[in-house]
């Protein structure tokens, strides 16, 4: 039996056979790409291929893509767990024609692998094939069809035609697309999972498990624009998908993909963690459970590994979800604690070899996850109270249903999955409320769908539009003489015509010496003038094969075809530094800290530089100098600063560093520092992948220092530094703070720490004597509530309110109620500043026995007050910020509580 790495070699080495080229996967984090969330096809990395934007070494492709599912059109998150195919993450097998082949070898390819190399019986192999659309007035693939029963020996009845939904792909609203041909196997009638049902016939894309896709190959022909309108792309294109995880489960001979070697490896490291088993049931809660587990653990793992962190928006919203709902799931297998980060070594041993970022950041992952689920149990643990007090209200209205909005409300807020909900309401005899739970589901997709665009590819519809510029050694030219092409205005692209002022707009020359934003460095500022006409730009990007230089008219008049001169912001050299800078910041952070370190982003400019990196803790004020002496060493010792681009394979091999998360081409640009020569990088202590700005030796920057080292998120460090003419400014602002400083405490600079060290001390020695004053008055005054006391029975009920008190104080006097009157229910407010309130209970183990909780009175009282709060049943908390009804909620209080006790 094939394993699942025999598998996806031997998909990549027949394309390579066939003369493709082998283009490892991109990362799951289109950084480059705004307006995706998360990698979903295999084609996402050559659309600008596709669509004549760029030109690649190559016309053939074939690799593995890491792709994510979880948000938009392609969403399969809450199928995950309910049956033996969806997954949030998988693997998309593809191979790719630029222009070259076309359906011909395609099909012909396709037949091939799957029947000799794969030796699947071609008996059970259908193929379909696209029908025709009247609605885009489009005819039927005929030239499919044929080519699927001439070049092939497929079973001729076994290739089907069908309609735009199933034969007629598209990534998007707008953008490439064309007719496809899927191919789909017959599991045979056993597979069926609708046997008995009404009306029900296995057949080829129907609502069954007996059939399934294998592999779609569509055939790019079109492009479609913003109207919906078709237009034939300039050349036809092959592109491919085949889902790993189903091509491994039919070839090993399994019933589900999670029966494969992808998923098992890591479901036994469930069970050895939960001491519970996995039988490979459908609809069985605990097997759910682990295939939700196994499933969301590589999602989780690659989109870390590629730079993606849980976070309350974008993409991080959708991780955190995902985490969340594993952990959640893991509570149905006993994982009551921090388990998912115990995970990744498994997932890292499935899939390391073959994607070798995740062996190296294995440890970042690990860490992030850990603090993400040790986080979650904090939310979790309110969760299970909210549901709580959610399910003791409908059972005590004699109701037996949850409703669907406080359903919804627990998974939006709190994470927890539908089905566990329903499993809590279960075990309390309830039933949830699920169309309404649907409804609110549908609604809250609806909404997100209209706040992401729906354009796909508007840049690169823009992109195609562009001309080409002609880079002018943008590393050292500072003056260049080029011709006005064009403009770009409200995303149109105009080439005739005078140029508007006083609007910002995006120039278009066909050469230019200015550096476009790209790998964390700012675009080139500069200014654009003929006679007395000056356009002065802040900003230089790439869009497409064109170099756009953003800004406005000032002055005069310019139109296309103009000669003009381009002259780049003497800022430039403050830009080199600090980039240059950077790449000795990376190699002094990883020579202090380890190897672990690895760059999550970056920014350069003239003013400062900022570097994000992983690590799991704050760094020392050691480490800080440590880095530091290790920079200026490397300043003082002016090293070599050279470069030399070769092919990107060579650079991998000769050690250079990349950012995962960028894309790179066939050949890259190797920054060396501490190489003679471009023929001499082995000798260089720092390579690194970079086409940015950088000086010529390294004592051109003078000096570093890091004014700033924080957390940005769970095991993600930002440090911001400077060097040059603007550290010099800082160091002139500073030293003017330390004389102002000096001269108020009447001290000498070198005595300022000790004068202020003097202060803190006597401050804090000023604060415990005021402390031990206003506890001394706050004991007393408790101790009038209790003599003043309601009573029912032995029980006491402690009524009180205070002015501005130091809430941990009340606490510690509630704590000291609860000792002298062991049956108490305690109820006191502080009065706060600007009519604001807080309101705190306390209830004895005795009296929630009887019905009397801390959380219940807080959330009766707090309305009145104007607030909200919560809490256990033993003690609880609210604020308000109606202060002068503060007797009445007290008064509420005890009349509530009065109610309860018998």
């Amino acid at each position: 039996m094939l394993t699942s790495q025999e598998i996806r070699k031997s998909f990549i080495d027949f394309f390579i056979g066939k003369n493709h080229t082998f283009v490892p996967s991109s990362s799951v984090v289109p950084l480059d790409d705004p307006t995706l969330m998360f990698t979903n096809a295999g084609m996402n990395q050559f659309k600008d291929l596709f669509l004549g934007a760029r030109k690649a070494d190559y016309t053939r492709a074939a690799n593995s893509q890491k792709c994510i599912r979880v948000s938009g059109k392609h969403n399969d998150l809450e199928e995950v767990g309910r049956d033996t195919y969806h997954h949030t993450f998988f693997e998309m097998l593809g191979n790719w024609s630029f222009g070259d082949y076309f359906k011909k070898e395609a099909i012909k390819w396709a037949w091939e692998l799957l029947t000799q190399v794969y030796q699947l019986d071609k008996a059970v192999l259908w193929a379909t094939v696209f029908g025709g659309d009247a609605g885009d007035n489009l005819p039927a693939d005929e030239e499919a069809e044929q080519l699927w029963k001439t070049r092939t020996d497929i079973n001729p009845d076994h290739v089907l035609r069908c309609g735009k939904k199933d034969n007629f792909w598209e990534m998007g609203d707008v953008g490439p697309c064309g007719p496809c041909s899927e191919i789909h196997i017959d599991l045979g009638p056993d597979r069926c999972d609708k046997q008995g049902a009404p009306g029900h016939t296995c057949r080829v894309n129907g609502d069954c498990a007996r059939f399934i896709e294998l592999w779609n190959l569509v055939f790019m022909q079109y492009n479609r624009d913003e109207t919906a309108k078709l237009h034939k792309l300039p050349a036809c294109h092959v592109d491919t998908g085949a889902g790993l995880e189903r091509i491994v489960s039919v070839l090993q001979k399994k019933k589900s993909n999670y029966d494969t070697d992808l998923f098992m490896p890591i479901i036994h490291a469930v069970e050895k963690l939960s001491g519970k088993q996995y039988t490979s049931h459908l609809g069985n809660d605990t097997d759910n459970a682990f295939r939700v587990i196994a499933d969301h653990i590589r999602t989780l793992t690659f989109s870390i590994t590629d730079g993606a962190l849980p976070s309350n928006d974008g993409r991080g919203y959708i991780l955190r979800r995902i985490l969340r709902r594993a952990a959640r799931f893991g509570l149905l297998l006993d994982l009551n604690q921090p388990f998912l980060y115990k995970l990744v070594p498994t997932v890292v041993g499935v899939m390391g070899d073959s994607f070798p970022e995740i062996k190296q950041r294995a440890e970042h992952v690990a860490t992030v996850i850990e603090a993400e689920e040790t986080s979650f149990a904090r939310t979790l643990s309110r969760g299970m109270e909210i549901f709580a007090a959610d399910a003791a209200e409908v059972l005590q209205a004699g109701s037996s249903v949850l409703p669907g909005d406080k359903a919804f409300r627990l998974y939006d807020t709190y994470g927890f999955p539908l089905d566990l909900t329903q499993l809590l309401a279960q075990e309390k005899g309830l039933t949830v409320d699920v169309p309404v739970f649907d409804q609110l589901m549908a609604k809250q997709r609806e909404l997100a769908r209209s706040a992401r665009k729906n354009v796909v590819y508007v840049g690169d519809a823009l992109a195609d539009q562009l001309p080409q510029t002609h880079d002018i050694d943008k590393y050292h030219t500072t003056h260049l003489t080029a011709k006005i092409l064009g403009w770009v205005q409200d995303d149109q692209y105009l080439s005739s015509g005078s140029i508007p002022s006083d609007t910002t707009i995006g120039l278009v020359l066909d050469k230019t010496c200015a550096y476009a934003e790209s790998g964390g460095q700012v675009g080139d500022q500069g200014a654009i003038t003929s006679g007395d006409a000056v356009f002065n730009f802040d900003d230089t990007r790439h869009v497409g094969r064109a170099t756009v230089h953003f800004g406005t008219l000032q002055k005069g008049n310019l139109s296309v075809n103009d000669q003009v001169i381009i002259t780049i912001d003497p800022a430039r050299e403050a830009t080199r530094k600090n980039h240059t800078a950077t790449h000795l910041l990376q190699w002094a952070l990883r020579e202090v800290l380890g190897d672990h370190v690895h760059q999550e982003g970056s920014l350069v400019c003239a003013d400062y530089l900022r570097f994000d990196f992983t690590h799991p803790k704050a760094l020392t004020r050691d480490e800080i100098h440590q880095i530091e002496q290790k920079v200026l060493e490397q300043i003082y010792l002016d090293m070599p600063v050279t470069f030399k681009v070769m092919p990107i394979d060579d650079a991998r091999q000769l050690g250079a560093m990349a950012l995962f998360s960028e894309k790179y081409g066939d050949h890259v640009r190797v920054l060396a520092i501490g190489a003679e020569s471009p023929d001499r990088l082995e000798k260089a202590f720092s390579r690194e992948f970079c086409g940015g700005t950088h000086v010529n030796n390294t004592g051109q920057i003078a000096s570093f220092k890091i004014v700033r080292e924080e957390s940005i998120a769970t095991g993600v460090r930002r440090i911001t530094a400077m060097t040059g003419r603007a550290l010099n400014d800082y160091y002139s602002e500073r030293s003017a703070g330390i004389d102002e400083l000096s001269a108020l405490l009447k001290a000498a600079p070198d005595q300022i720490v000790t004068r202020v060290t003097a202060l803190i001390d006597e401050n804090k020695k000023l604060k415990k004597q005021l402390k031990q004053g206003s506890a001394g008055d706050l004991k007393s005054a408790v101790d009038a509530l209790l003599d003043s006391a309601a009573t029912i029975g032995d029980s006491a009920i402690v009524i009180g309110k205070f002015d501005n008190a130091d809430p941990e104080a009340v606490r510690q006097q509630m704590d000291r109620i609860k000792k002298i009157k062991p049956s108490s229910a305690t109820v006191l407010a502080i009065i706060g500043e600007e009519n604001k309130v807080s309101l705190l209970a306390a209830v004895t183990d005795d009296l929630i026995k009887k019905g009397v909780k801390a959380g219940d009175i807080v959330k009766q009282i707090a309305p009145i007050v104007g607030g909200g709060g919560g809490g256990r049943p033993q003690m609880a908390q609210a604020g308000g910020k109606d202060a002068s009804k503060t007797d009445q909620a007290l008064q509420s209080a005890l009349s509530f509580i009065q109610s309860i006790l018998p």
